[in-house]
């Protein structure tokens, strides 16, 4: 496992897509990940794709992923000079302790993650309530250091981002050319891979695209059982939710706001918005702005 690389991971893939090609006697499968798996399955993608292979695909489906790294998130953990330092630390013996992980993501939302159990737990004493979702967070992984050596290098130089720059089993990884449909899961409330660096995926292929932004963080926002009064979702390819700018009953409304070439248009926010709301609605707008106009 120590000298497991990205290459490594690819092979992993591609024969797991060719035993359910077999198991299931289909020709077509959807390749669906989540989080870092998500990179790791763009790669295979443009594999396939440069390798006239890309009909074996029926969808391609990312779940909090980042594929584009220019802006913060999870690249930009396992990139820090901290990690690096600890990756460093560890390479003689071969992995990345699961613990600098958990330490680096924490810090991302310290307020959440650290300072809250400190206080609650260390200062008051106060036991931490059950969460299923904490308990599963707290099962951190251990990561090859040579895998964690080319996620470094994918980080650092945004690779996939760019044409032809990262490679696959020799063969170049051009996302532009993906024209299979995908279907881009982001949480809106995702500390690790935020929503509008999500967003940008979208951009990054070719074929017809679906987002859904999720209610809550990096876990909830999947793993979200239905009937949970407090969970929703907004599904669209040219509309924005403004959560706060809402009618009377508090049930969001949604912002239009497409994009047009290299920068976005939207709606001015409803006359019923407080202050507060304007506010909101104005940094969606900016936000969507970014996402597709600094492409």
């Amino acid at each position: 496992m120590t000298s497991w690389r990205l290459a490594t991971c690819v092979h992993a893939v591609l024969d797991a897509l060719e035993a359910v090609e077999e198991i299931c006697a289909t020709d077509k499968s959807v390749l669906f990940s989540l989080c870092a798996g998500g990179i790791i399955s763009s790669m295979p993608l443009g594999h396939l794709v440069a390798t006239g292979q890309e009909h074996r695909l029926a969808g391609f489906a990312l779940g909090v992923t980042l594929l584009d790294q220019s802006h913060a998130g999870l690249m930009a953990s396992v990139t820090s000079p901290e990690l690096v330092a600890a990756a460093a630390k560890s390479r003689a013996d071969g992995i990345l302790d699961a613990r600098s992980l958990a330490a680096i993501f924490a810090w991302l939302r310290p307020g959440d993650l650290l300072w809250n159990y400190w206080v609650n737990n260390y200062l008051l004493g106060k036991q931490p309530p059950a969460f299923d979702v904490l308990y599963w967070n707290a099962d951190s992984t251990r990561m090859a250091a040579e895998l964690h050596a080319d996620f470094l290098h994918l980080g650092v130089d945004n690779s996939l981002s760019h044409p032809g720059q990262a490679t696959a089993l020799d063969s170049p990884v051009d996302l532009s050319q993906v024209t299979v449909d995908s279907y881009v899961v982001a949480g809106i409330a995702d500390h690790i891979c935020p929503w509008a660096s999500c967003y940008r995926s979208v951009h990054m292929m070719d074929g017809y695209s679906r987002f859904v932004l999720s209610t809550s963080g990096h876990i909830a926002a999947l793993v979200n059982p239905p009937g949970n009064p407090k969970a929703g979702y907004r599904v669209s390819e040219d509309l924005l939710p403004a959560r706060t700018c809402s009618p009377p009953d508090n049930q969001p409304e949604l912002v239009p706001a497409r994009c047009t070439g290299r920068a976005w248009t939207a709606r001015a926010p409803r006359s019923t918005c407080s202050a507060a709301g304007n506010r909101c609605c104005s940094s969606w707008a900016l936000a969507a702005r970014w996402v597709c106009g600094d492409r």
